[in-house]
């Protein structure tokens, strides 16, 4: 990444700074050059098209993984009005890496909880980069208990490499906590609605993605473990993580035809960095078009509606 344009990018990034200095140069020495400047403009219109036409996995992950991705704190703030942050899990403490509380879409009352990976460096640490303690995950559970409750639907913002992994998350249960958010959220008789915004990185994100609908950002992955983890498995050789990449199919694309996922959300050209304002109305269309589509189903059919979505996903075979 340079300036934060990432490699596969740089021969358009290149063009358009050409194309900068002509007309610059056009302007100061009054010299008409529009002829040449216009076809630099359609070469450039046409290398754009051909780049983020044909993205690979491994090029969407790059742009999953972009420092000026929206955050969820980013769409808290586009999409929802009178926003009410509530903290800790009434157990152990607070954790800063998923954040969450009660607002309003559209005049109507929600729950909504997200991972928070923060931005610049500061607030990524602050933010422990994103990677929840069993804290985090025990306070989206009371959240969403309480959404529960009063009967509000509960809508979670995934973008996660992962659950924290370290010795300190372990002794505090971290297993046990995802655990639980995945029993309990399988049995809210309130709408769930999940949207996986960049990283959806195994039971990190699992953890508060066991929705009615899982929607999915079009450069977003969803993986069981990162391409990196797992070209360390398979390969024992992290360099290859573009191959796993492709080998797991987490694009938006590859989850949908699978059945994974229920609806993927087109972003901006180049990603949803290049244009947050359009991408959080493309991210709230959905979302009110997905709660609409819940809101004839009660408690009963909703958790059904839920066992149904997960029961259909892959394939399995009984013996004897």
């Amino acid at each position: 990444m340079n300036n934060g344009q990432l490699s596969f990018e740089r021969p358009l990034v290149d063009l358009r700074d050409k194309i900068a200095e002509l007309e610059q140069f056009s302007k100061e020495k009054s010299i008409d050059l529009s002829l040449e400047i216009e076809k630099l403009q359609e070469k450039a219109r046409r290398m754009e098209e051909e780049i983020y036409g044909n993205l690979t996995t491994w090029q969407k992950v790059q742009i999953a993984r972009h420092a000026s991705r929206p955050t969820t704190s980013d769409y808290i703030r586009s999409l929802f009005t009178d926003f009410m942050e509530l903290h800790g899990d009434r157990l152990y403490g607070d954790d800063p890496a998923i954040i969450g509380g009660i607002a309003k879409l559209d005049g109507r009352p929600v729950t909504v909880i997200g991972h928070e990976r923060g931005k610049d460096t500061k607030d990524k640490v602050a933010h422990n980069f994103g990677l929840p303690h069993p804290e985090g995950y025990r306070k989206a559970l009371r959240l969403m208990q309480q959404a529960d409750k009063f009967g509000r639907p509960i809508i979670c913002f995934v973008d996660t490499q992962g659950a924290h992994p370290g010795v300190e998350a372990e002794e505090r249960g971290q297993s046990e906590a995802i655990a639980r958010n995945l029993r309990e959220m399988a049995g809210f008789r309130v709408p769930i609605v999940c949207v996986v915004t960049g990283e959806g990185g195994s039971g990190g994100a699992l953890a508060i993605s066991v929705g009615n609908r899982l929607l999915m950002l079009e450069h977003a992955y969803y993986s069981v473990i990162s391409p990196e983890g797992a070209a360390a498995i398979l390969w024992r050789d992290a360099a290859k993580a573009q191959e796993a990449a492709e080998a797991l199919k987490i694009t938006a694309q590859d989850l949908h035809a699978l059945g994974v996922i229920d609806t993927v959300i087109p972003e901006p050209k180049g990603g949803a960095h290049k244009d947050p304002a359009a991408q959080a109305q493309a991210i709230k269309k959905n979302i009110l078009a997905t709660l609409d589509s819940l809101t004839g189903m009660d408690g009963d059919a909703l958790v059904l509606d839920r066992h149904k979505k997960f029961e259909k996903i892959g394939v399995y075979s009984t013996v004897g």
